[in-house]
């Protein structure tokens, strides 16, 4: 019999009664909340996303990545930067500088603006930051520039209650015609511009400069790739128009500027490359009279970008 109680003594769980768990268990836990009210349910997070709009917050952008900082070294690109409200983090002025209208201007310019620090640093110092280029004593730092996802700028006219009407860029390598781009898109009440992560020209202090200070209000999306971005916008019912110098139809004569549009500028020189220009809805031309065999990106950005508006108003 004690050796019958010793195998019992090892037995697992409570030995007397379970505390009334086990009736507990057994009882519901009240209806089924609606799915609204269900944690990660997808109805609740378009509840909170819906709920967000009316109250007016801005939705959460995904991003389309960040450029790298960058440095305007001499004193003339400094203070031409400073002037055109380049964006700036902290202008290094080399030690026992001689002090020229320049070297005032530039100090006076950042103090003015407010928000870049002012750093003293000595020649060898400078030379290292710019690999040896002739610096002449002053350097600025442009941090790096925070660049949209290409659904952004469909989003951004949908909340203004518009049809989207954007730029995106083919093979255009040159900053400046990128600024011009984003110059025009923002005179004609457009929504943005695209370029390609590889290969093209990004938003550097020349980008800003041309833009005349439109890109602090202008967004810049870039795309992983353009092409598979082009035909997410066809899929969202945007018309995507191509620029070609053997385009089918001249700018005046198609309708579909009126609407969702992206218009799609090549390189002047190579123009379209061909999976873009046989993603495109349409390939159109602009007229010129003249005789020239092609205009640069932001020109021809421009006329077609004021036909559009024309159209739309």
């Amino acid at each position: 019999m004690a050796a019958n109680n010793r195998r019992m003594s090892g037995k697992k769980g409570a030995q007397v009664g379970s505390g009334g768990q086990r009736r507990r268990g057994l009882e519901g836990k009240g209806p089924t909340p609606p799915a609204e009210m269900r944690k990660g349910h997808a109805k609740q997070r378009a509840a909170q996303a819906k709920a967000r709009r009316a109250a007016g917050r801005p939705q959460q952008r995904r991003g389309g990545g960040r450029s790298t900082s960058e440095l305007v070294v001499g004193r003339n690109p400094v203070v031409e930067a400073l002037r055109e409200g380049v964006p700036a983090s902290t202008l290094y002025v080399q030690q026992f500088i001689d002090n020229d209208e320049r070297v005032r201007e530039a100090l006076q310019l950042a103090a003015d603006r407010g928000g870049i620090n002012l750093m003293e640093a000595p020649r060898p110092e400078l030379d290292r930051m710019t690999n040896g280029l002739n610096h002449q004593g002053l350097v600025l730092q442009v941090p790096p520039y925070e660049y949209a996802h290409p659904e952004d700028l469909v989003a951004g006219a949908h909340d203004e209650g518009q049809d989207p009407l954007i730029v995106a860029l083919d093979g255009v390598t040159d900053p400046r015609n990128l600024g011009a781009v984003v110059r025009s898109v923002s005179a004609f009440g457009g929504h943005g511009v695209v370029v390609p992560e590889r290969r093209a020209a990004g938003m550097t202090a020349g980008a800003w400069k041309t833009s005349a200070g439109t890109a602090a209000r202008t967004p810049v999306a870039r795309a992983t790739n353009l092409t598979r971005a082009l035909e997410a916008y066809k899929k969202a019912g945007i018309t995507v128009v191509g620029l070609a110098a053997d385009g089918e139809a001249e700018v005046g004569e198609l309708d579909a500027l009126a609407g969702p549009v992206v218009i799609v500028v090549g390189s002047e020189g190579k123009g379209l490359s061909r999976l873009v220009g046989e993603t495109c809805d349409f390939r159109v031309r602009i007229p010129m009279p003249g005789g020239a065999e092609s205009l640069n990106a932001g020109v021809a950005a421009g006329v077609v970008l004021y036909e559009a508006a024309r159209r739309r108003a």
